[in-house]
């Protein structure tokens, strides 16, 4: 492998770690409504760390029917946690738990299907493809139809919360189905280093970033619900 390709790989197995530890103290500093279902950000970055810290020690790796390089641990990474970060979504909204696990259903569909057609050859790589994009907007349909409805009936800030972590994910998660497209899996127009450097990159953003906004925010709807108790006392 490529010593730039291990140096993304570890660059992110770096990144994912410090996220995790700054979730994980952020953890603590939640109120008990919040600290269950934010054991689920927490444990994307932890397991992204995991994913990241193996494909630096080059394990995982295989190679496609049409000889392009694909990783394992980052595709059951994103299995496991891109269905996380849209059940947090849900839960925001206030969806019900069939409601959340047709959420994550939809979304690991993609994920499976982002696979399959990448280790497969020509043309069914495409039309696999086309199947996990439909899928995926059937997703990005639904959180912005009946889930956001949904969040409607939420307070201001969780309602708030919910628009920025869906648009969040929504813009973000755009950008892998290019790079899919565009690199080895699709039609091989970038090359597997600069599809690492860019995953790379967008990954942590994407978790990490998920992870602290959700955060900085549950402590100002912490904070604002406290003041508010206090004032009701002293009325």
């Amino acid at each position: 492998m490529d010593l730039t390709i291990t140096t993304w790989f570890a660059l992110g197995t770096v990144g994912m770690a410090a996220g995790t530890i700054g979730l994980a103290a952020g953890y603590t500093r939640l109120s008990d409504p919040h600290r269950i279902p934010f054991l689920d950000l927490v444990a994307v970055t932890a397991i992204a760390t995991v994913a990241y810290g193996l494909m630096a020690l080059d394990l995982g790796a295989v190679t496609s029917a049409r000889g392009a390089t694909l990783y394992v641990p980052r595709y059951v990474d994103w299995l496991l946690t891109t269905p996380l970060h849209i059940v947090y979504v849900g839960w925001l909204a206030g969806a019900d738990r069939s409601t959340l696990a047709k959420l994550a259903a939809l979304q690991a569909s993609t994920i499976v299907l982002g696979f399959a057609g990448g280790m497969v050859a020509a043309p069914l790589n495409l039309a696999l493809f086309a199947a996990g994009a439909v899928v995926f907007g059937v997703l990005i349909y639904l959180l912005y139809t009946d889930i956001s409805e949904l969040a409607h009936e939420r307070d201001d800030m969780t309602l708030a919360l919910y628009r920025t972590l869906r648009n969040f994910v929504v813009v973000l998660w755009l950008v892998y189905p290019v790079i899919w497209l565009l690199g080895g899996p699709g039609i091989g127009f970038m090359d597997t280093e600069t599809a690492s450097l860019v995953v790379t990159y967008i990954d942590v953003v994407a978790k990490v970033g998920f992870g602290l906004i959700a955060y900085s925010t549950l402590r100002d709807i912490e904070f604002l619900s406290a003041d508010s108790a206090m004032a009701t006392s002293a009325d």
